[in-house]
């Protein structure tokens, strides 16, 4: 299956620039939109990156899935506060023995997946991109864009290097985009909790860039704290995350461009919080296994707050 088939859904800032960078490099793509699909079906999509710049004047367009083909490898790139509409979506799309690649945040997102479709080939992906859709069909790529792959089996044992992973990470690659296969998923996406937790939650409860949370000694210990405690809700898992990692992830927000996160993003826009999946989801997992995370949990209520107040907001303002 040299030649495989991408279905992207979600041509946002994520799942618009990975396709884009596919079908670039000449692999054959079908994009699902929305609210853009009518500016993108007659204009295509614009790539505004670091990396060059680019456009595809022409795209395989759709805003209903039922019209799609059915293709080999299906890329989840929705926010997990849509996911309620896979069941829908992933049954008609996949090919029986496809994979289904899912570039979501948080945890447990696959395991969603796995109730939803059989004889696939689930694999979690952790996007280390920042990268925002500045138009309608307009995505801006400001800085790093590598994904960390790892195959997902039930109640995330490790699979090892599968060579479904091998064959995705091989097209990715060949459309200049960096790629890391991990032996576990489950401890992957704990060591992604380490960024997402800390700047997603703060970015919000606080107002502020990751710039600004790093440049203020307490939002900074604060940022570390909330590492560690992720550390250990991984550790309930069986899964060691290092001092050395922790610092790593420190290092690398010090050296990131300014960004303001994808949570603070969606809170701007008036849009649902990924709160579940990012923190809801770990401080289960955690809770089950007799540990408790009291400074995640108290960024979690924060979050739930505010996430529905301005829900009540919006629908005030649409009826």
């Amino acid at each position: 299956m040299s030649n495989r088939s991408f279905a992207i859904l979600g041509t946002g800032a994520l799942g618009g620039f990975y396709g884009a960078k596919l079908q670039k490099a000449g692999k054959d793509v079908h994009f699902l939109l929305n609210s853009d699909y009518d500016y993108v079906s007659k204009h295509g999509l614009v790539i505004e990156s670091k990396d060059g710049d680019f456009t595809l004047p022409q795209v395989n367009a759709y805003n209903d899935v039922e019209k799609m083909p059915q293709c080999d490898v299906v890329v989840i790139a929705l926010k997990t506060t849509q996911n309620h509409l896979l069941p829908q979506m992933l049954p008609s799309v996949v090919r029986d023995d496809g994979v289904v690649l899912v570039l979501q945040n948080g945890l447990a997102v696959e395991e969603e997946v796995a109730k939803i479709v059989g004889n696939v080939n689930i694999i979690g992906g952790l996007c280390f991109l920042c990268s925002n859709k500045v138009a309608a069909g307009h995505i801006r790529h400001l800085d790093y864009g590598q994904i960390t792959l790892g195959g997902y089996a039930n109640d995330y044992e490790s699979t090892g290097v599968t060579h479904y992973m091998q064959q995705i990470a091989n097209d990715f690659a060949s459309a200049g985009i960096s790629m890391e296969l991990a032996k576990d998923l489950l401890l992957a996406r704990w060591k992604k909790l380490v960024w997402n937790i800390p700047y997603n939650g703060l970015s919000v409860i606080l107002d502020a860039r990751t710039d600004e949370l790093m440049s203020y000694v307490h939002t900074r210990q604060l940022v570390e704290q909330l590492m560690h405690e992720v550390a250990l809700g991984s550790l309930s898992c069986g899964r060691i995350i290092p001092d050395s990692f922790i610092q790593t992830m420190l290092n690398y927000t010090i050296n990131m461009k300014p960004y303001r996160t994808s949570m603070k993003i969606d809170y701007d826009e008036r849009r649902p919080l990924e709160v579940e999946a990012i923190f809801g989801n770990p401080l289960r997992k955690a809770h089950l296994l007799g540990v408790n995370l009291p400074q995640i949990s108290c960024i979690y209520q924060q979050l739930k707050f505010l996430d529905e107040i301005r829900r009540v907001e919006v629908r005030d303002l649409n009826s």
